[in-house]
């Protein structure tokens, strides 16, 4: 596992750059799948209280202990004391005494409420409960609001990016920042698939075309979170640690950006 590529958090620490998404696995799934992950080499293993999978998550990580853990507060946990409340039933459910990576799940700019929570969460952080913080879905305005009123800077801002949303005005406010930026969704459900950028790259390189996009990810420096629901999938994924596309074959999958390619929620309109 040390051999796998990471990328340094701003708190010193260490992320896994290739993991393992749960989201839409259930809870009764969540045992064998999670453990057929790790079973194939994945270290990073993200859910979410909204997921309902985390005991299933808990036990399918049973006593591994080398591994990354992430999971996030969901928008009606957020205030302080909810916040907290609910951390404490996600480790319960989890069966952990922390976790490596706590996110608050989506900004919710209507409920007004996400600076409370981050405060929550530098305490949950000086406890040792959650060993780094961060958020998902978190927009500039609402990343500039948590260093200017706390001095804490999220770790990671975890953010709907695939080649065809690739978010390249986020990202670089990441960089200055010193956030790294982790990717949901990295395949974009596939779509990039068919196209002729990913079709050429995977038959130049005799990789699934997944692979190619996970490596498109890893080789833009992102932390990425490819969900499968088979071992075949998951080996599949995990191959992109195996080889290297070239600068040439990156940028062919650049040219995939489109503004218009988000496929989920708007942060604007998530409360």
């Amino acid at each position: 596992m040390s051999e796998q590529p990471t990328l340094k958090l701003n708190d010193d620490r260490q992320i896994p750059q290739l993991g393992f998404g749960t989201w839409r696995i259930t809870d009764d799934e969540a045992p064998g799948i999670v453990s057929q992950a790790l079973e194939v080499g994945y270290w990073l293993i993200d859910t979410a209280a909204i997921y309902r999978n985390e005991g299933g998550v808990g036990r399918g990580i049973g006593e591994w202990s080398d591994i990354f853990l992430q999971t996030k507060v969901w928008n009606d946990s957020q205030g302080y004391e909810r916040a907290k409340r609910a951390f404490a039933n996600s480790l319960q459910r989890l069966n952990r005494s922390f976790v490596d990576m706590l996110l608050i799940h989506w900004p919710c700019p209507a409920k007004n409420s996400y600076l409370d929570t981050w405060k929550a969460m530098v305490e949950l952080r000086e406890e040792g409960l959650a060993h780094s913080i961060g958020v998902s879905n978190f927009r500039p305005q609402d990343l500039e609001r948590l260093v200017s009123e706390t001095g804490v800077t999220p770790a990671i801002n975890q953010i709907e990016l695939h080649p065809h949303f690739q978010q390249r005005e986020l990202r670089q406010l990441h960089d200055d920042m010193g956030i790294v930026t982790q990717s949901w969704s990295p395949l974009g459900k596939g779509r990039a698939f068919d196209s002729d950028a990913v079709r050429s790259v995977a038959q130049e390189t005799g990789q699934p075309a997944g692979a190619v996009i996970v490596r498109w990810h890893i080789q833009h420096g992102l932390s990425t979170l490819p969900k499968a629901a088979s071992r075949q999938h998951m080996e599949q994924n995990f191959a992109a640690l195996n080889f290297e596309l070239t600068e040439e074959q990156m940028a062919r999958i650049d040219e995939l950006d489109d503004a218009n390619g988000r496929i989920g929620e708007h942060p604007d309109e998530v409360n």
